[in-house]
């Protein structure tokens, strides 16, 4: 890597596409004799229909399940014997399943690959489904319903998306939702969006890029290819007016305030200036937040922002305080609002912007330094911006942005009147 404002990566990125539409990426790494197989689908929760939510989080888990040749429940099972660490995730644009083991388990990472993608549906039944509705339920009772704060994120984003907006809902979905859907509901959906020609497979570790597309084709060039889902653009949202608010009582820990706000587009310049400005804003102790509400006027006990990149149209991000003992949540807001403006007043100085840099370089370097989260952010990049290699040049777009880039950023978008405001009470019995 180079040094300065200008440092680029020069991780070894050769890509190429099946003939039936697969992409695949390639990036040798020799240092260990294991190998990285992470595989993205681009189609996530803003893929939905109304109605239908949930679908893209239900199939991270039936996926599992057993296909054309593999029994119920043994794709992790054979996985694990092999050595390896396998799971899946859910987001707003996304779906990816991965896999990290001993190089001489690529074949049988593949294999298991492609004969679920190719071989879901000859084994899903009724019940399965049914079994798998039913662990994403208790998930979701785990994670959303019955822990403090669990439910924030869907709050916030019945605050700052319109209801019909494909970011209107979370990936958890609805469970009425869930209960209402028929095997073919969810057959329609993998039909829909799990094919080759609508995914990115990354190959990464200890095998050359020759060998790694020649497995690769090995196993999945005989699919078919399936027909892309036709996706109409999602136009940028316009600020929210301030007046978006939603206050709960509920049992937590400490009374807390949530600012959110529709931030640009990721994949932008000013969506990065949006997201440096968030970290002077609240990230880590350094930040303006936890220096003035908790360690200065000591209103808060912890507080934090954060921006989310979203590739349809709209993005967003949020600002928190959680109010110490005795101090009103009203007065912690107050204070959370006076930093967001003070932001626009006393802009980010050269060193809060360069604090700001390192913090994101720091991070990429840390997950691009494993081959499991190279992987993954190459099929990231791959599918969501058509260009693995940013993954190398990622540090010097955001090192290129200077003081007047995040000063428009914040004037334009991180306003106090372009909130919405979310309010935890605590719950008195």
């Amino acid at each position: 890597m180079s040094s300065g404002a200008g440092a680029t990566l020069a991780y070894p990125i050769v890509q190429r596409t099946l003939t039936n539409g697969l992409r695949v990426v390639a990036s040798p790494d020799h240092q260990t004799p294991t190998v990285a197989v992470n595989l993205w689908y681009d189609v996530g929760s803003r893929h939905e229909e109304p109605g239908r939510t949930g679908f893209a989080h239900l199939f991270e888990h039936l996926m599992f399940q057993g296909s054309t040749h593999v029994p119920s429940g043994q794709h992790i099972g054979l996985l694990q014997a092999a050595g390896a660490s396998v799971n899946a995730t859910t987001w707003f644009d996304r779906t990816n399943y991965f896999e990290t083991l001993p190089t001489g388990g690529l074949d049988l990472a593949l294999w298991l690959e492609a004969d679920r993608l190719a071989g879901l549906l000859d084994t899903m039944t009724q019940e399965s489904l049914d079994n798998q509705r039913e662990v994403v339920k208790e998930e979701k009772r785990q994670r959303y319903d019955n822990v403090p704060y669990g439910d924030v994120m869907e709050r916030l984003i019945a605050l700052t998306f319109p209801a019909d907006h494909p970011y209107g809902h979370t990936t958890i979905g609805s469970m009425d939702d869930l209960n209402a859907a028929t095997l073919g509901d969810v057959q329609t959906f993998f039909r829909t969006h799990y094919m080759p020609s609508n995914a990115v497979l990354s190959i990464v570790g200890d095998v050359e890029p020759d060998e790694a597309f020649a497995r690769a084709d090995a196993y999945f060039g005989g699919l078919h290819s399936g027909q892309q889902p036709t996706r109409a653009a999602v136009p940028p949202l316009p600020p929210l007016t301030g007046a978006e608010r939603d206050e709960t009582a509920a049992d937590v820990p400490a009374e807390a305030v949530y600012l959110s706000w529709r931030l640009p587009v990721r994949g932008t310049p000013a969506f990065d200036a949006v997201d440096l400005a968030f970290s002077v804003l609240g990230h880590g102790q350094t930040s303006r937040l936890h220096k003035s509400l908790v360690r200065g006027a000591e209103v808060a006990e912890s507080s934090g922002a954060t921006a989310l990149g979203l590739i349809g149209g709209t993005s967003y991000g949020f600002a928190y305080a959680r109010a110490r003992d005795g101090v009103p949540v009203e007065q912690v807001e107050e204070a959370l609002v006076a930093e967001v403006d003070r932001l626009a007043t006393t802009l980010p100085t050269e060193r809060e912007l360069r604090r700001a840099q390192a913090q994101f370089e720091r991070h990429w370097l840390h997950e691009l330094a494993r081959v499991d989260s190279r992987a993954d952010a190459l099929g990231e990049h791959a599918t969501l911006h058509r260009n693995p290699a940013l993954v190398n040049t990622r540090i010097a777009e955001v090192n290129a942005l200077t003081l007047d880039d995040v000063a428009e950023a914040v004037g334009s978008v991180v306003r106090s009147d372009q909130r919405a405001t979310l309010t935890y009470r605590q719950e008195h019995a």
